[in-house]
C-alpha cells in the first residue's frame, strides 16, 4: 500500500510555483542536474530517476529546502546529510518526518559535524550550554507543518499537511484535499483570486465562500506572490 509521503502529488514546475521558487529549481533540488558536463547529484531522491511526478515526501522535503533558497550556499551541500539521515533511520524522507526534529537532534548533530556541513545550510545548532536547538531555518519549517501519525507502525508523526508560507498564514496545503492545490478553509485560493481579478469585493468574494475576510486577503496574497 501506498503510503500518504509515497504518493504521487505534482509535476515538477508545480512544486516551483506552489513555492515560489525559480523554474527549474526544484527539479534540481528532487532529481539533480548536469552543468558543463559534470553532473551532481538530487538532494532528495536517493539517485536521478528522471520521473516528472513529485511524491508528497519529496514536496514536502523541498519545502524545508526552500527556507535555505537566499543563504548564498549551494544546497546541493545538504545531500551528505539528508542522505545519512535516510540511512539512519531507515527513512525514505528523513525530513517529511519528526524524528529529526525532536527526538533525534543528537544524530543530526554529529551527522551535520561529520559530513562538515556548512553553519548556515544547519538543521540544528548546538549552544554553548550543549543544549540542541533547531536552526531558525528548520524552526520555521516545524511550525509550519501540522504532523500527523503515520500509517508505519512504530514511526515517528509524519508531515501531513503544510502552511506555504509559515505558520501565520491561513494557506494551507493538504495532499488529500482539492488535489493537493492551496486553500483557505475549503477553498481553493486560485479561485478565490479569480473572483477578486474579476472585480469582486474582497469582502463580497469572502462571504460568498463561506471564508473570513483575513482567509479571503491570505489567498489573494498567495496567489500574487507567486506569480511574481
Amino acid at each position: 500500500m501506498t503510503t500518504l509521503l509515497e504518493r504521487p502529488i505534482y509535476g515538477m514546475s508545480q512544486v516551483d510555483a506552489l513555492l515560489g521558487l525559480i523554474g527549474g529549481t526544484a527539479r534540481r533540488w528532487i532529481d539533480g542536474y548536469e552543468r558543463s558536463g559534470k553532473s551532481y547529484a538530487p538532494v532528495v531522491r536517493v539517485e536521478p530517476t528522471g520521473e516528472e511526478a513529485v511524491t508528497w515526501g519529496e514536496f514536502v522535503e523541498t519545502r524545508l529546502l526552500a527556507e535555505y533558497r537566499d543563504r548564498g550556499v549551494p544546497l546541493i551541500r545538504m545531500r551528505p546529510v539528508v542522505e545519512r539521515l535516510r540511512n539512519e533511520l531507515g527513512l525514505t524522507y528523513p525530513l517529511a518526518h519528526a524524528l529529526p526534529f525532536v527526538s533525534n537532534r543528537e544524530l543530526v548533530a554529529a551527522v551535520q559535524d561529520d559530513v562538515d556541513l556548512d553553519d548556515r545550510l544547519r538543521i540544528v545548532e548546538v549552544l554553548r550550554t550543549g543544549q540542541i536547538e533547531l536552526a531558525f531555518e528548520s524552526r520555521s519549517f516545524w511550525e509550519a507543518v501540522e504532523w500527523e501519525p503515520g500509517s508505519e507502525a512504530g514511526l515517528s508523526e509524519i508531515a501531513a499537511r503544510l502552511h506555504v508560507f509559515g505558520k501565520q498564514s491561513p494557506v494551507m496545503i493538504d495532499p488529500l484535499r482539492s488535489f493537493g492545490a492551496p486553500t483557505v478553509g475549503s477553498v481553493r485560493t486560485d479561485v478565490v483570486a479569480e473572483e477578486v481579478r474579476a472585480g469582486a469585493a474582497l469582502a463580497f468574494v469572502a462571504a460568498g465562500f463561506g471564508i473570513t475576510l483575513r482567509e479571503a486577503a491570505a489567498a489573494v496574497e498567495y496567489e500574487e506572490r507567486v506569480a511574481a
